[in-house]
Formats: structure tokens, C-alpha cells, sequence
């Protein structure tokens, strides 16, 4: 099976936006050239993820996704702020080919379940926010509003309920390495991996080739997704993946 890159552009007032353990945010360039840029780079697939959105208690910005999906025809993930069908049905019809949930499917996991029954398996993703805490079964806690508060409960159990609700996909993300380049978090990577039969999304940390190999070598995970290495151009798409079929790995080369 093939494996997928997957450029994430992290929006803020209209911007793309990227920072370090989800603070300290940078400018990053429009969205609407960033899309058409990276779908003419060979990415797979394309996320993006209001990233205020449910801190400022707010729907996801929907001229957003119409103006990223009509540059785009590669599949478009959009998250944040997500929080009822109908939500998911204004963001599918805005042009995004699946959405992605977080805090309101932590707080209302029915919704997820009515979700996947409604529009299909395929068109939900849950997006699992973490930190390490010795305290938790797996040893990772979610956290919720973008990151900002504890979630109470284990990530990777959460992250097997997802499955059994049916989500099509899983996108973890290691607050803690979150932005800085040094690597995916293998093992928070792994603990889902392992727990699940699904889709699983490698986010947070992506800095070198290497890396991205990590994440499906050791990690186990499917897609990688990246921000700030693909943003600054500190690599290029088709460099990871020309990385990625010389150690062995399928990947689509457009």
C-alpha cells in the first residue's frame, strides 16, 4: 500500500500560521497558494485545521475551505470548530472531501458515531491531541482545545473507541514534539498504530527525510502529515518521497 504525504496548513485570521508546541505562531503564507503549490509538488492529500476555532467558541471558517478546495483536487481534511452534523455537512459541501474532530468528539462521542452512520467512515477523521503522563495506562493523556486543556483520559483507549464508533481515520499528534522538527513521536505513533486497524496519521515534529521514514518504519503509520519543514521549504515533497522509495516504500510519484 501505498504511502501518503500530507501538507497540513494550520489557519489562523485567514493565514496560514505555524508555531512550536502549538504557541509562538509564525506567519506562513496564504492558503489558496500553499494548496495549489503542494498539489503541484506531488502531496497526496491536503489538511487543514482552524486552529482557533473552538478556542474562540466558532464554527470553521468556510470561505476558507471553498477558496482551498477550488485550487485543489487532491483530498482536502478540515478541522477545528466541529461540532454538530450539520457543521459537517456546510464543510463537505464547501468542497472538503473529509473532516476532521477533536474536543467536541471527546465531548460527545455520539456524535462521531451518528457522523460516520451519516456521511460514511471514509469522511470522519478524529484528531487526537496528547502529552506524556505517567499516570495514563499508555502513558499519553489527550488534551483538548487545541491543546490547551488535559482531556482526562487515556489517549490511545480513546483512540480504540474512536474505532469501535467508526471513524475512517485517526491523526495523533505529540504535543510535545509538536513544531520542532525533531522527529515524529514514535512511540505515542506506535501505541496507536498497535491499537487500532485503521488509517493512522503521523503529525508532529517532521524535520528531515529520516524522519518521515520513522514514522512508517517504526511508527507503523500510513499517512505523514507535516507543516512547518514543507512551509519554510526546508524540504520538498517529492524529495520526501523520492526518500521514501529508496528505502523500499510505495508511493505515488504525480
Amino acid at each position: 500500500m501505498a504511502i501518503k504525504i500530507m501538507p497540513c496548513l494550520d489557519m489562523k485570521e485567514g493565514r496560514v500560521v505555524k508555531g512550536v508546541h502549538f504557541v509562538d505562531l509564525k506567519d506562513a503564507g496564504d492558503p489558496v497558494e500553499n494548496a495549489d503549490f503542494y498539489q503541484r509538488e506531488g502531496a497526496d492529500e491536503l489538511a487543514m485545521l482552524d486552529i482557533a476555532a473552538t478556542l474562540e467558541n466558532r464554527k470553521t471558517r468556510l470561505e476558507w475551505v471553498k477558496k482551498v478546495s477550488a485550487v485543489i483536487d487532491i483530498p482536502l481534511t478540515v478541522g477545528g470548530g466541529i461540532s454538530s452534523l450539520e457543521d459537517i455537512d456546510l464543510v463537505l459541501a464547501a468542497g472538503a472531501h473529509r473532516v476532521s474532530m477533536n474536543s467536541a468528539a471527546v465531548r460527545n462521542p455520539v456524535l462521531v458515531e451518528d457522523a460516520a452512520k451519516r456521511f460514511g467512515s471514509d469522511k470522519i477523521t478524529v484528531a487526537i491531541d496528547a502529552r506524556r503522563n505517567r499516570a495514563m495506562p499508555s502513558g499519553f493523556e489527550l488534551t483538548i482545545s487545541g491543546g490547551t486543556k488535559p482531556g482526562g483520559q487515556d489517549a490511545v483507549e480513546w483512540a480504540e473507541r474512536c474505532q469501535e464508533l467508526g471513524v475512517g481515520t485517526i491523526l495523533p499528534t505529540s504535543m510535545d514534539g509538536d513544531g520542532t522538527r525533531s522527529g515524529y513521536d514514535l512511540e505515542f505513533t506506535k501505541a496507536i498504530s498497535d491499537a487500532v486497524q485503521i488509517p493512522v496519521v503521523a503529525s508532529g515534529g517532521a524535520g528531515k527525510p529520516e524522519h518521515f521514514y520513522e514514522a512508517v518504519a517504526l511508527g507503523g503509520a500510513e499517512i505523514l502529515l507535516a507543516a512547518s519543514v514543507f512551509h519554510y521549504r526546508i524540504l520538498r515533497v517529492r524529495e520526501v518521497k523520492e526518500y521514501l522509495m529508496g528505502k523500499g516504500l510505495e508511493v505515488y510519484l504525480y
